[in-house]
Protein backbone atom coordinates (compact mmCIF):
# COMPACT_ATOMS: atom_id res chain seq x y z
CA UNK A 1 0.00 0.00 0.00
CA UNK A 2 2.81 2.42 0.87
CA UNK A 3 4.55 1.96 -2.46
CA UNK A 4 1.26 2.21 -4.38
CA UNK A 5 0.54 5.57 -2.74
CA UNK A 6 4.06 6.78 -3.43
CA UNK A 7 3.76 5.77 -7.10
CA UNK A 8 0.39 7.50 -7.42
CA UNK A 9 1.73 10.78 -6.09
CA UNK A 10 4.79 10.56 -8.33
CA UNK A 11 2.43 9.97 -11.26
CA UNK A 12 0.78 13.27 -10.37
CA UNK A 13 4.22 14.86 -10.11
CA UNK A 14 4.89 13.88 -13.71
CA UNK A 15 1.49 15.07 -15.00
CA UNK A 16 1.74 17.85 -17.55
CA UNK A 17 -1.14 19.66 -15.87
CA UNK A 18 -0.48 18.51 -12.34
CA UNK A 19 2.29 19.39 -9.96
CA UNK A 20 5.00 19.19 -12.60
CA UNK A 21 4.51 21.26 -15.76
CA UNK A 22 7.02 21.59 -18.54
CA UNK A 23 5.72 24.83 -20.03
CA UNK A 24 5.65 28.36 -18.71
CA UNK A 25 3.02 28.97 -16.06
CA UNK A 26 0.46 31.60 -17.16
CA UNK A 27 0.02 34.66 -14.96
CA UNK A 28 -2.58 34.13 -12.24
CA UNK A 29 -6.05 35.49 -13.09
CA UNK A 30 -7.49 38.32 -11.00
CA UNK A 31 -9.17 37.13 -7.82
CA UNK A 32 -12.95 37.04 -8.43
CA UNK A 33 -15.22 38.86 -6.02
CA UNK A 34 -16.65 35.59 -4.71
CA UNK A 35 -13.18 34.46 -3.58
CA UNK A 36 -12.37 37.80 -1.98
CA UNK A 37 -15.67 37.73 -0.08
CA UNK A 38 -15.23 34.25 1.35
CA UNK A 39 -11.59 34.88 2.22
CA UNK A 40 -12.57 38.05 4.09
CA UNK A 41 -15.12 36.05 6.09
CA UNK A 42 -12.58 33.33 6.78
CA UNK A 43 -10.14 35.93 8.11
CA UNK A 44 -12.82 37.47 10.32
CA UNK A 45 -12.96 40.73 8.34
CA UNK A 46 -16.63 40.26 7.40
CA UNK A 47 -19.48 38.67 9.36
CA UNK A 48 -20.70 35.19 8.56
CA UNK A 49 -23.87 35.42 6.43
CA UNK A 50 -27.14 34.11 7.86
CA UNK A 51 -27.53 31.72 4.93
CA UNK A 52 -24.75 29.74 3.28
CA UNK A 53 -24.58 26.66 1.09
CA UNK A 54 -21.25 25.64 -0.41
CA UNK A 55 -22.82 24.01 -3.47
CA UNK A 56 -25.02 27.01 -4.32
CA UNK A 57 -22.82 29.91 -3.17
CA UNK A 58 -19.40 28.63 -4.27
CA UNK A 59 -19.55 25.77 -6.77
CA UNK A 60 -22.49 27.17 -8.75
CA UNK A 61 -20.94 30.63 -8.69
CA UNK A 62 -17.73 29.25 -10.22
CA UNK A 63 -19.89 27.53 -12.83
CA UNK A 64 -21.60 30.83 -13.64
CA UNK A 65 -18.25 32.57 -14.05
CA UNK A 66 -17.11 29.67 -16.25
CA UNK A 67 -20.17 29.98 -18.51
CA UNK A 68 -19.77 33.74 -18.78
CA UNK A 69 -16.17 33.34 -19.92
CA UNK A 70 -14.74 35.07 -16.84
CA UNK A 71 -12.60 32.03 -16.04
CA UNK A 72 -11.24 29.19 -18.19
CA UNK A 73 -12.94 25.78 -18.02
CA UNK A 74 -10.24 24.29 -15.82
CA UNK A 75 -11.12 21.06 -14.03
CA UNK A 76 -13.06 21.57 -10.83
CA UNK A 77 -12.46 17.91 -10.07
CA UNK A 78 -9.66 15.67 -11.31
CA UNK A 79 -9.45 12.06 -10.17
CA UNK A 80 -6.68 9.61 -11.08
CA UNK A 81 -6.51 6.00 -9.95
CA UNK A 82 -3.53 3.70 -9.58
CA UNK A 83 -3.91 2.42 -13.16
CA UNK A 84 -3.84 5.89 -14.67
CA UNK A 85 -7.56 6.14 -15.45
CA UNK A 86 -8.85 9.71 -15.11
CA UNK A 87 -12.12 11.52 -14.52
CA UNK A 88 -12.25 15.29 -15.13
CA UNK A 89 -15.19 17.59 -14.52
CA UNK A 90 -15.47 21.31 -15.03
CA UNK A 91 -17.55 23.24 -12.51
CA UNK A 92 -20.50 22.99 -14.88
CA UNK A 93 -20.09 19.21 -15.22
CA UNK A 94 -19.66 18.78 -11.46
CA UNK A 95 -22.80 20.86 -10.95
CA UNK A 96 -24.79 18.78 -13.43
CA UNK A 97 -23.71 15.43 -11.99
CA UNK A 98 -24.24 16.52 -8.38
CA UNK A 99 -27.74 17.82 -9.19
CA UNK A 100 -28.57 14.42 -10.68
CA UNK A 101 -27.23 12.78 -7.52
CA UNK A 102 -29.32 15.16 -5.41
CA UNK A 103 -32.44 14.01 -7.23
CA UNK A 104 -31.52 10.39 -6.42
CA UNK A 105 -31.27 11.22 -2.71
CA UNK A 106 -34.57 13.12 -2.64
CA UNK A 107 -36.45 10.85 -5.01
CA UNK A 108 -35.76 7.15 -4.62
CA UNK A 109 -34.21 7.49 -1.15
CA UNK A 110 -36.84 9.93 0.10
CA UNK A 111 -34.29 11.92 2.11
CA UNK A 112 -35.21 15.37 3.41
CA UNK A 113 -33.17 18.24 4.90
CA UNK A 114 -31.75 17.18 8.26
CA UNK A 115 -31.89 13.45 7.52
CA UNK A 116 -28.59 11.64 7.95
CA UNK A 117 -26.71 9.48 5.45
CA UNK A 118 -23.61 7.36 6.01
CA UNK A 119 -21.05 7.68 3.25
CA UNK A 120 -18.59 4.77 3.38
CA UNK A 121 -16.69 4.57 0.13
CA UNK A 122 -13.14 4.41 -1.15
CA UNK A 123 -12.07 7.60 -2.85
CA UNK A 124 -14.10 7.12 -6.02
CA UNK A 125 -15.61 10.05 -7.99
CA UNK A 126 -19.00 8.99 -6.63
CA UNK A 127 -17.78 10.00 -3.13
CA UNK A 128 -17.53 13.64 -4.15
CA UNK A 129 -20.81 13.58 -6.09
CA UNK A 130 -22.68 12.27 -3.05
CA UNK A 131 -20.97 14.81 -0.79
CA UNK A 132 -22.04 17.73 -2.96
CA UNK A 133 -25.51 16.18 -3.40
CA UNK A 134 -25.90 16.04 0.38
CA UNK A 135 -25.04 19.74 0.58
CA UNK A 136 -27.57 20.55 -2.16
CA UNK A 137 -30.36 18.66 -0.40
CA UNK A 138 -29.52 19.59 3.19
CA UNK A 139 -28.90 15.93 4.02
CA UNK A 140 -26.29 15.50 6.76
CA UNK A 141 -23.43 13.31 5.57
CA UNK A 142 -21.56 10.96 7.89
CA UNK A 143 -18.25 9.99 6.23
CA UNK A 144 -16.56 6.73 7.20
CA UNK A 145 -13.41 4.93 6.11
CA UNK A 146 -13.57 1.67 4.17
CA UNK A 147 -11.77 -0.18 6.98
CA UNK A 148 -14.87 -0.09 9.22
CA UNK A 149 -16.01 -3.47 10.54
CA UNK A 150 -19.60 -4.67 10.93
CA UNK A 151 -19.39 -3.73 14.61
CA UNK A 152 -18.15 -0.23 13.70
CA UNK A 153 -20.92 0.24 11.14
CA UNK A 154 -23.60 -0.93 13.55
CA UNK A 155 -22.45 1.43 16.28
CA UNK A 156 -22.41 4.41 13.90
CA UNK A 157 -25.76 3.63 12.32
CA UNK A 158 -27.42 3.23 15.73
CA UNK A 159 -25.77 6.29 17.28
CA UNK A 160 -26.51 8.59 14.32
CA UNK A 161 -29.91 7.10 13.42
CA UNK A 162 -28.91 7.41 9.77
CA UNK A 163 -31.74 6.74 7.34
CA UNK A 164 -29.51 5.76 4.43
CA UNK A 165 -26.07 4.36 3.69
CA UNK A 166 -24.06 4.30 0.47
CA UNK A 167 -21.10 1.99 0.08
CA UNK A 168 -19.25 -0.33 -2.29
CA UNK A 169 -19.31 -4.06 -3.09
CA UNK A 170 -16.60 -4.74 -0.53
CA UNK A 171 -18.55 -3.36 2.44
CA UNK A 172 -22.09 -4.31 1.41
CA UNK A 173 -21.89 -7.75 3.08
CA UNK A 174 -20.81 -6.11 6.36
CA UNK A 175 -23.81 -3.80 6.20
CA UNK A 176 -26.17 -6.70 5.42
CA UNK A 177 -24.89 -8.54 8.49
CA UNK A 178 -26.12 -5.79 10.84
CA UNK A 179 -28.82 -3.85 8.96
CA UNK A 180 -31.66 -5.76 10.64
CA UNK A 181 -30.46 -4.40 13.98
CA UNK A 182 -30.60 -0.77 12.73
CA UNK A 183 -34.27 0.29 12.73
CA UNK A 184 -33.64 3.78 11.34
CA UNK A 185 -31.90 2.47 8.20
CA UNK A 186 -34.38 2.69 5.33
CA UNK A 187 -32.36 2.64 2.09
CA UNK A 188 -29.06 1.07 1.04
CA UNK A 189 -27.29 2.48 -2.03
CA UNK A 190 -24.58 0.53 -3.82
CA UNK A 191 -21.81 2.12 -5.89
CA UNK A 192 -21.12 -0.71 -8.30
CA UNK A 193 -21.48 -1.84 -11.88
CA UNK A 194 -23.39 -4.90 -10.66
CA UNK A 195 -26.56 -5.40 -8.63
CA UNK A 196 -27.11 -6.85 -5.15
CA UNK A 197 -30.40 -8.00 -3.57
CA UNK A 198 -31.83 -5.46 -1.16
CA UNK A 199 -29.68 -2.63 -2.52
CA UNK A 200 -30.38 0.26 -4.89
CA UNK A 201 -27.77 0.74 -7.62
CA UNK A 202 -26.64 4.36 -7.42
CA UNK A 203 -24.90 4.51 -10.79
CA UNK A 204 -27.96 3.19 -12.66
CA UNK A 205 -30.18 5.78 -10.99
CA UNK A 206 -27.65 8.55 -11.63
CA UNK A 207 -27.67 7.88 -15.39
CA UNK A 208 -31.47 8.25 -15.53
CA UNK A 209 -31.87 11.14 -13.07
CA UNK A 210 -32.84 14.66 -14.10
CA UNK A 211 -30.13 17.33 -14.07
CA UNK A 212 -32.63 19.95 -12.88
CA UNK A 213 -32.62 20.54 -9.14
CA UNK A 214 -33.26 23.50 -6.85
CA UNK A 215 -30.71 23.72 -4.07
CA UNK A 216 -32.11 23.81 -0.53
CA UNK A 217 -31.57 27.16 1.21
CA UNK A 218 -29.52 26.35 4.28
CA UNK A 219 -28.56 28.57 7.18
CA UNK A 220 -24.87 28.90 8.00
CA UNK A 221 -25.35 27.06 11.30
CA UNK A 222 -27.40 24.19 9.84
CA UNK A 223 -25.73 20.81 10.15
CA UNK A 224 -23.49 19.78 7.24
CA UNK A 225 -21.62 16.70 8.44
CA UNK A 226 -21.07 14.43 11.41
CA UNK A 227 -17.65 12.90 11.99
CA UNK A 228 -17.06 10.03 14.38
CA UNK A 229 -13.81 10.87 16.11
CA UNK A 230 -12.06 8.32 18.28
CA UNK A 231 -11.64 9.45 21.85
CA UNK A 232 -8.93 8.45 24.31
CA UNK A 233 -11.65 6.78 26.39
CA UNK A 234 -15.03 5.34 25.50
CA UNK A 235 -16.69 4.92 22.12
CA UNK A 236 -16.15 7.34 19.20
CA UNK A 237 -17.93 10.69 19.60
CA UNK A 238 -20.12 12.42 17.01
CA UNK A 239 -18.60 15.77 15.99
CA UNK A 240 -21.12 17.99 14.20
CA UNK A 241 -19.99 20.62 11.72
CA UNK A 242 -22.16 23.31 10.19
CA UNK A 243 -22.61 24.54 6.63
CA UNK A 244 -20.18 27.39 7.31
CA UNK A 245 -17.64 25.75 9.62
CA UNK A 246 -16.34 23.42 6.91
CA UNK A 247 -17.73 25.20 3.85
CA UNK A 248 -15.95 28.42 4.76
CA UNK A 249 -13.31 27.05 7.12
CA UNK A 250 -11.42 25.44 4.23
CA UNK A 251 -11.88 28.29 1.75
CA UNK A 252 -8.11 28.72 1.27
CA UNK A 253 -7.53 25.04 0.46
CA UNK A 254 -8.45 25.02 -3.32
CA UNK A 255 -6.15 26.00 -6.23
CA UNK A 256 -5.62 24.90 -9.92
CA UNK A 257 -3.26 24.14 -11.53
CA UNK A 258 -1.96 22.36 -8.44
CA UNK A 259 -0.05 25.10 -6.70
CA UNK A 260 -0.62 23.76 -3.20
CA UNK A 261 -0.14 20.19 -1.97
CA UNK A 262 -1.31 19.03 1.44
CA UNK A 263 -0.41 15.51 2.60
CA UNK A 264 0.16 13.72 5.88
CA UNK A 265 3.82 13.43 7.01
CA UNK A 266 3.79 9.69 6.27
CA UNK A 267 3.39 10.37 2.55
CA UNK A 268 6.19 12.94 2.56
CA UNK A 269 8.38 10.39 4.37
CA UNK A 270 7.70 7.97 1.52
CA UNK A 271 8.29 10.57 -1.20
CA UNK A 272 11.70 11.65 0.08
CA UNK A 273 12.92 8.07 -0.37
CA UNK A 274 12.79 8.80 -4.11
CA UNK A 275 15.20 10.97 -6.09
CA UNK A 276 12.91 13.98 -6.45
CA UNK A 277 15.64 16.06 -8.11
CA UNK A 278 14.55 14.40 -11.37
CA UNK A 279 11.34 16.43 -11.33
CA UNK A 280 10.64 20.09 -11.97
CA UNK A 281 8.01 21.76 -9.81
CA UNK A 282 7.08 24.72 -11.96
CA UNK A 283 3.50 25.08 -10.67
CA UNK A 284 3.90 23.93 -7.09
CA UNK A 285 4.35 26.87 -4.74
CA UNK A 286 3.22 25.76 -1.30
CA UNK A 287 3.44 22.44 0.60
CA UNK A 288 1.56 21.71 3.80
CA UNK A 289 1.39 18.79 6.16
CA UNK A 290 -0.57 17.86 9.27
CA UNK A 291 -2.38 15.07 11.06
CA UNK A 292 0.73 13.88 12.88
CA UNK A 293 4.07 15.32 13.92
CA UNK A 294 6.56 16.05 11.13
CA UNK A 295 10.09 14.86 11.74
CA UNK A 296 12.66 17.63 11.04
CA UNK A 297 14.76 15.36 8.81
CA UNK A 298 11.81 14.89 6.44
CA UNK A 299 11.43 18.64 6.09
CA UNK A 300 15.16 19.00 5.42
CA UNK A 301 15.17 16.23 2.78
CA UNK A 302 12.07 17.64 1.04
CA UNK A 303 13.56 21.13 0.84
CA UNK A 304 16.96 19.92 -0.35
CA UNK A 305 15.39 17.85 -3.14
CA UNK A 306 12.60 20.19 -4.25
CA UNK A 307 13.63 23.64 -3.05
CA UNK A 308 10.25 23.99 -1.31
CA UNK A 309 9.52 24.42 2.37
CA UNK A 310 7.17 22.08 4.20
CA UNK A 311 4.67 24.10 6.22
CA UNK A 312 3.34 22.17 9.19
CA UNK A 313 -0.13 22.81 10.56
CA UNK A 314 -2.28 21.54 13.40
CA UNK A 315 -6.00 20.99 13.74
CA UNK A 316 -8.68 18.50 14.72
CA UNK A 317 -11.93 17.12 13.40
CA UNK A 318 -13.56 19.62 15.73
CA UNK A 319 -11.63 22.70 14.65
CA UNK A 320 -10.15 22.56 11.14
CA UNK A 321 -6.71 24.25 11.14
CA UNK A 322 -6.04 26.25 14.30
CA UNK A 323 -2.34 26.96 13.89
CA UNK A 324 0.28 26.55 11.22
CA UNK A 325 3.34 27.86 9.44
CA UNK A 326 1.66 30.20 6.97
CA UNK A 327 3.14 31.17 3.64
CA UNK A 328 5.78 33.86 3.97
CA UNK A 329 6.32 33.23 7.68
CA UNK A 330 9.61 32.20 9.23
CA UNK A 331 9.60 28.44 9.81
CA UNK A 332 11.01 27.04 13.02
CA UNK A 333 11.77 23.41 12.27
CA UNK A 334 9.64 21.13 14.44
CA UNK A 335 7.12 23.83 15.32
CA UNK A 336 3.43 23.79 14.39
CA UNK A 337 3.60 27.52 13.68
CA UNK A 338 1.40 30.30 14.98
CA UNK A 339 -2.34 30.61 15.57
CA UNK A 340 -4.44 30.80 12.39
CA UNK A 341 -7.23 33.38 12.11
CA UNK A 342 -9.87 33.63 13.40
CA UNK A 343 -8.57 31.53 16.31
CA UNK A 344 -7.10 32.78 19.58
CA UNK A 345 -4.94 29.82 20.62
CA UNK A 346 -3.32 29.61 24.05
CA UNK A 347 -1.56 27.13 26.31
CA UNK A 348 -3.57 26.71 29.51
CA UNK A 349 -3.44 24.67 32.71
CA UNK A 350 -6.06 22.21 33.95
CA UNK A 351 -8.26 25.08 35.15
CA UNK A 352 -8.16 27.03 31.89
CA UNK A 353 -5.62 29.64 33.06
CA UNK A 354 -3.21 30.91 30.40
CA UNK A 355 0.37 29.71 30.95
CA UNK A 356 3.48 31.79 30.21
CA UNK A 357 5.79 31.12 27.22
CA UNK A 358 7.88 27.98 27.61
CA UNK A 359 5.47 26.29 30.00
CA UNK A 360 3.91 23.05 28.76
CA UNK A 361 0.16 22.67 29.04
CA UNK A 362 -3.06 22.09 27.11
CA UNK A 363 -3.55 23.49 23.63
CA UNK A 364 -6.74 25.53 23.93
CA UNK A 365 -8.94 27.70 21.69
CA UNK A 366 -10.86 30.68 23.05
CA UNK A 367 -14.60 30.17 22.52
CA UNK A 368 -16.00 32.88 24.81
CA UNK A 369 -17.43 35.45 24.48
CA UNK A 370 -17.54 34.57 20.74
CA UNK A 371 -17.41 31.05 19.38
CA UNK A 372 -15.36 30.90 16.12
CA UNK A 373 -17.61 30.33 13.10
CA UNK A 374 -15.45 27.47 11.75
CA UNK A 375 -15.71 25.54 15.01
CA UNK A 376 -17.76 22.37 15.46
CA UNK A 377 -21.23 22.77 16.95
CA UNK A 378 -21.04 20.13 19.68
CA UNK A 379 -20.57 16.47 20.42
CA UNK A 380 -24.00 15.31 19.33
CA UNK A 381 -26.17 13.78 22.03
CA UNK A 382 -23.24 13.89 24.44
CA UNK A 383 -23.56 17.08 26.50
CA UNK A 384 -21.22 15.68 29.16
CA UNK A 385 -18.40 15.32 26.63
CA UNK A 386 -19.11 18.78 25.22
CA UNK A 387 -19.02 20.29 28.73
CA UNK A 388 -15.86 18.44 29.75
CA UNK A 389 -14.01 19.76 26.70
CA UNK A 390 -14.43 23.34 27.95
CA UNK A 391 -12.58 25.06 30.77
CA UNK A 392 -13.33 28.70 31.49
CA UNK A 393 -13.25 30.61 28.20
CA UNK A 394 -11.49 27.83 26.30
CA UNK A 395 -12.05 24.62 24.38
CA UNK A 396 -9.42 22.07 25.45
CA UNK A 397 -8.06 20.05 22.52
CA UNK A 398 -6.63 17.23 24.62
CA UNK A 399 -3.16 17.83 23.16
CA UNK A 400 -0.08 19.08 24.98
CA UNK A 401 2.36 21.70 23.76
CA UNK A 402 4.21 24.85 24.77
CA UNK A 403 4.35 28.26 23.11
CA UNK A 404 7.62 30.13 22.78
CA UNK A 405 8.12 33.87 23.21
CA UNK A 406 7.58 34.44 19.47
CA UNK A 407 4.16 32.77 19.48
CA UNK A 408 5.20 29.45 17.89
CA UNK A 409 3.59 26.26 19.21
CA UNK A 410 5.60 23.09 19.86
CA UNK A 411 3.66 19.84 20.05
CA UNK A 412 4.36 17.33 22.84
CA UNK A 413 1.62 14.72 22.45
CA UNK A 414 -1.85 13.77 23.55
CA UNK A 415 -2.60 14.27 27.23
CA UNK A 416 -2.56 10.54 27.79
CA UNK A 417 0.38 9.95 25.41
CA UNK A 418 2.92 11.77 27.55
CA UNK A 419 5.15 9.18 29.22
CA UNK A 420 5.84 9.75 32.91
CA UNK A 421 9.07 7.95 33.80
CA UNK A 422 10.54 8.59 37.26
CA UNK A 423 8.66 11.92 37.27
CA UNK A 424 10.23 12.88 33.95
CA UNK A 425 7.65 13.76 31.30
CA UNK A 426 8.74 12.29 27.96
CA UNK A 427 7.02 13.44 24.78
CA UNK A 428 6.72 10.53 22.31
CA UNK A 429 7.21 12.92 19.38
CA UNK A 430 10.70 13.87 20.57
CA UNK A 431 11.79 10.23 20.73
CA UNK A 432 10.16 9.45 17.38
CA UNK A 433 11.97 12.37 15.74
CA UNK A 434 15.31 11.16 17.08
CA UNK A 435 14.69 7.62 15.82
CA UNK A 436 13.51 8.82 12.40
CA UNK A 437 16.83 10.57 11.80
CA UNK A 438 18.53 7.19 11.44
CA UNK A 439 18.75 6.24 7.73
CA UNK A 440 17.58 2.68 8.44
CA UNK A 441 14.27 3.84 9.96
CA UNK A 442 11.40 4.64 7.58
CA UNK A 443 8.60 4.92 10.15
CA UNK A 444 8.45 4.55 13.91
CA UNK A 445 6.12 4.91 16.86
CA UNK A 446 6.85 5.33 20.56
CA UNK A 447 4.53 4.03 23.26
CA UNK A 448 4.86 3.53 26.98
CA UNK A 449 5.40 0.24 28.78
CA UNK A 450 4.81 -0.31 32.50
CA UNK A 451 7.92 -0.44 34.65
CA UNK A 452 7.91 -1.55 38.32
CA UNK A 453 10.49 1.05 39.33
CA UNK A 454 10.07 4.03 37.04
CA UNK A 455 6.34 3.73 36.43
CA UNK A 456 6.68 3.90 32.64
CA UNK A 457 9.42 3.48 30.08
CA UNK A 458 9.28 4.19 26.35
CA UNK A 459 9.12 1.36 23.82
CA UNK A 460 9.88 1.76 20.14
CA UNK A 461 8.22 0.20 17.13
CA UNK A 462 10.29 0.61 13.98
CA UNK A 463 9.77 -0.12 10.31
Amino acid sequence: MRFWRRGLVLQALKSSWGICRIHRQPPPPPVPKVVATWEAISLGKQPVPEYFNFAHDVLDEWSRLEKAGHRPPNPAFWWVNGSGAEVKWTFEELGKQSRKAANVLEGVCGLQPGDRMMLVLPRLPDWWLISVACIRTGVVMIPGVSQLTSKDLKYRLLASRAKSIITSDALAPKVDAISADCPSLQTKLLVSDTSRPGWINFRELLREASAEHNCVRTKSQDSLAIYFTSGTTGAPKMVEHSQCSYGLGFVASGRFPITTMCCVPTLFRLLVQEDLTRYKFQSLRHCLTGGEALNPDVRDKWKSQTGLELHEGYGQSETVVICGNSRGSTIKSGSMGKASPPYDVQIVDEEGNILPPGKEGNIAVRIKPTRPFCFFNCYLENPEKTASSEKGDFYITGDQAHKDKDGYFWFSGRNDDVINSSSYRIGPVEVESALAEHPAVLECAVVSSPDPIRGEVSSQIRA
